[in-house]
């Protein structure tokens, strides 16, 4: 399973592509207004850390088809290749997402709450599609088992839409999706850190050190 860092904040997407395997980086309309800062200037920030190799995902704000496909076309402009333009499954969304696979768009239908709304934009065209897991769960359904739903139709009637799992609150939402069979997801970074995160882990390494500097003191494997 790829992962991506789900964030506007330059400082974060610092931090995680210095640690982590990340793929890319998804944002939204909300993620971007937590920034307070020119929207273009700080997609432009955001790829210049993760370079053209990676994928960047950012969503149109317009409701009728024919705003998001202009808004799509001018942020493509705006940041090149490996750009995946965010659009909403909905009626509207669908016929932009069709319009802009013609024209050679990558797109990936996002605000997916239902398998029946990924299959559509799936068929529409759409590179990836985005369920809500834990909105899903919010709403009495069942986050996991929508993308895993998703992943299989896909396979069974040859469509080339990839999952790209998205809304997580905790780390065994991940973990669940990873199992389901979900190509990505896209996470929070306190959500990726948490992830590595285990008291048996420190304790682990709080017994090497002690154990170590009892018999080398300072000295490091370096000093030998």
């Amino acid at each position: 399973m790829k992962l991506l860092l789900d964030t506007a904040n330059v400082t974060e997407i610092k931090e995680a592509a210095g640690y982590y395997p990340i793929c890319g980086v998804t944002t939204n309309p909300s993620i971007i207004s937590r920034e307070e800062s020119d929207f273009f200037e700080t997609l432009k920030k955001i790829r210049s850390i993760i370079g053209e190799d990676q994928m960047l995902h950012a969503q149109v704000t317009a409701h009728k088809a024919e705003g998001m496909i202009e808004e799509a076309k001018r942020m493509k402009d705006e940041l090149g290749k490996n750009f995946y333009v965010k659009i909403p499954a909905t009626k509207e969304g669908i016929k932009a997402i069709m319009e802009l696979k013609s024209r050679e768009f990558q797109v990936t239908a996002t605000a997916v709450v239902s398998a029946k709304q990924g299959l559509i934009a799936a068929m529409a065209g759409a590179d990836f599609v985005a369920p809500y897991v834990n909105r899903i769960d919010h709403h009495g359904g069942d986050g996991i088992k929508t993308a895993a739903d998703l992943t299989k139709v896909f396979r069974e009637h040859h469509l080339s839409a990839k999952i790209l799992a998205a809304s997580f609150k905790n780390t065994k939402q991940v973990f669940d999706n990873a199992l389901s069979g979900s190509y990505s997801a896209t996470v929070p970074l306190q959500i990726m850190e948490d992830m590595l995160k285990h008291p048996l882990t420190d304790t682990s390494l709080e017994t090497f050190d002690s154990d170590w500097k009892a018999a080398y003191g300072e000295k490091h494997i370096t000093d030998f």
